[in-house]
């Protein structure tokens, strides 16, 4: 199974608490972020974008 860095989880944290504020945007609507799950998302993403150990985004399964 795949580790997260610290570096990873304290972007996580930082997201959900600004989710739990009601501060956290969505990107171009700017929408009010309320879903858990979304605020995740928002987290792991800068985390991969500031270099920190993520693993990869799970691809669409074809049926």
């Amino acid at each position: 199974m795949a580790k997260y860095s610290q570096k990873s989880q304290d972007k996580v944290k930082k997201e959900l608490t600004e989710r739990k504020q009601e501060k956290l945007k969505s990107g171009r609507s700017g929408k009010t972020v309320k879903s858990r799950k979304q605020a995740i998302a928002i987290g792991l993403s800068e985390a991969r974008k500031a270099g920190a150990r993520v693993p990869r985004k799970n691809s669409s399964k074809k049926s």
